[in-house]
């Protein structure tokens, strides 16, 4: 057979289930399909990609055609089909005109770009920042969060949540905080605390909890409440999911807490390991949710008239979305992919980032876990890491100390036990330095009182202290 312009691998694969997929999405008042389109969902999406911009086979947008340069020859290829490319041929289906029809609607269609992966970065020089241990001892931190100059609070997975005065641990816990089910990626997560802390001592907790004491099945839970005399009191519950939705899963829990400017506070829910509940607004988990301070509904949120949903969802198809942070305006998360595709994400309401659907990851055997990183109506992340660096935890430089960085990002990676600063340009993604590396696994970062990056070290147990350094190398405070 004959070799043809870029009609690359498997062109016009069959496929009836886009074909029914197309005439649903029309059904709910969008605007009819052309012929064509509804030609290319049907014969060639399925290896083409969706969104023309290429799936298990090659885009065919491009006006650079490998294996076909005239339209007899795309026509002859089509019908006939290749054996060794693996593409079936389309005689019996696909008049000439139809061919001809699909190849211009194909190359007239903008694609999308796939986002490049941002693995590799510079790092900076050694003698830039001084590293000092603020706090060790810690069994297997999760977060840390200032109440003051001298006092934080740090979590600990098993349960404990403890205050840090002066830059040490008090002997005891806080007394009388909630049941926590410690197990796999479980335990007590996020620390929080109000943006009128001062005036009303509101702290709020992320954890995983049990449907019952003593159950295996457990689900993300938010509650806020107040430490009086080095206990917890005051409780209120402000999420729990309903008995009938928590999992039977040690995995993939969220989970952090923050707030904007307007009242609201949002908190991420991983997907559980039931991937396909991401997509389904009914469920809680593989969300970023957002409620008022007190737990009630805002009267703005996406779902909230469908009776079915989850009335504090914000966005969908997330994850495992283990960072959160809030900056001019905007929702900025970090989130755990397979094997490959942790994602930086700009979270908006309503929006829907693709999990299961769509990812730049594998399966963690390596086999393929999806053929598509764009799909209609599914969010493209603003960048992306493959492979995983493990992104945990995320914060916003500001303050004097750090001024050439104020605004960036700061994005903690468990695998690669590094934090890596991320530059932006308004909702952009501009570059990423990794100011830390091969020193534990970073589990949170945040920005402390004083103006240094604290850095949250899963292993060895310990909270790090950044400031830069002066050129003779003192630090610079």
């Amino acid at each position: 057979m004959r070799k043809l312009l870029l009609i690359p691998l498997a062109i016009f694969a069959l496929i009836v289930g886009f074909a029914l997929v197309s005439k649903a999405q029309n059904k709910t008042g969008g605007e009819s399909a052309s012929p064509a389109a509804t030609l290319y969902a049907d014969k060639c999406a399925s290896c083409h990609g969706t969104s023309i911009d290429g799936g298990s086979a090659k885009s065919l947008a491009s006006s650079d055609y490998e294996f076909a340069k005239t339209n007899t020859e795309i026509i002859q290829l089509v019908k006939d089909g290749n054996v060794e490319m693996g593409m079936p041929g389309f005689a019996a289906t696909l008049t000439d005109a139809q061919i001809l029809d699909i190849v211009e609607y194909a190359k007239s269609t903008p694609t999308m770009n796939k986002v490049t992966p941002a693995t590799d970065a510079p790092r900076i020089a050694d003698d830039a920042l001084n590293f000092e241990t603020w706090v060790s001892g810690l069994d297997t931190p999760w977060s840390v969060e200032f109440l003051g100059p001298d006092l934080a609070l740090v979590t600990e997975v098993k349960g404990d949540l403890y205050q840090i005065k002066d830059g040490k641990k008090l002997d005891n816990p806080v007394e009388n905080t909630p049941e926590v089910w410690a197990s796999g990626q479980g335990g007590l997560l996020d620390v929080a605390i109000d943006p009128d802390f001062a005036d009303n001592g509101w702290i709020y907790l992320g954890f995983s909890h049990p449907v019952k004491s003593g159950s295996d099945k457990a689900m993300t839970k938010i509650i806020r409440g107040k430490i009086i005399d080095d206990a917890w009191q005051n409780e209120q519950v402000l999420f729990e999911a309903k008995p009938e939705h928590y999992v039977k899963a040690r995995t993939h829990f969220g989970n952090r807490i923050i707030f904007d400017e307007d009242g609201h506070l949002y908190f991420s829910i991983g997907d559980r390991g039931q991937m396909k509940q991401a997509q389904d607004i009914t469920r809680p988990n593989g969300k970023i949710h957002r409620i008022m301070r007190d737990g009630s509904i805002p009267a703005d949120n996406p779902f909230v008239d469908n009776p079915k949903a989850y009335a504090s969802i914000f966005s969908y198809g997330n994850r495992n979305p283990q960072g959160l942070a809030y900056a001019d305006g905007r929702i900025w998360a970090t989130e755990h992919g397979p094997k490959g595709g942790d994602e930086l994400n700009l979270i908006e309401s309503g929006k829907n980032y693709g999990w299961p659907v769509i990812s730049y990851g594998r399966n963690y055997s390596g086999t393929e876990l999806t053929p598509y990183t764009h799909k209609p109506d599914m969010e493209q992340p603003v960048s992306q890491w493959t492979p995983s660096i493990a992104a945990c935890g995320l914060d916003v430089v500001r303050g004097d100390l750090f001024k050439d960085w104020e605004g960036s990002l700061l994005a903690g990676a468990l695998r690669y036990e590094e934090l890596r600063l991320i530059k932006r340009d308004d909702g952009a993604y501009v570059d990423e330095t990794i100011l830390l590396k091969d020193r534990g696994r970073v589990r949170d970062v945040s920005m402390g009182p004083d103006g240094a990056i604290y850095v949250v070290m899963n292993s060895p147990g310990e909270i790090l202290r950044i400031t830069p350094k002066t050129k003779g190398g003192d630090t610079q405070e």
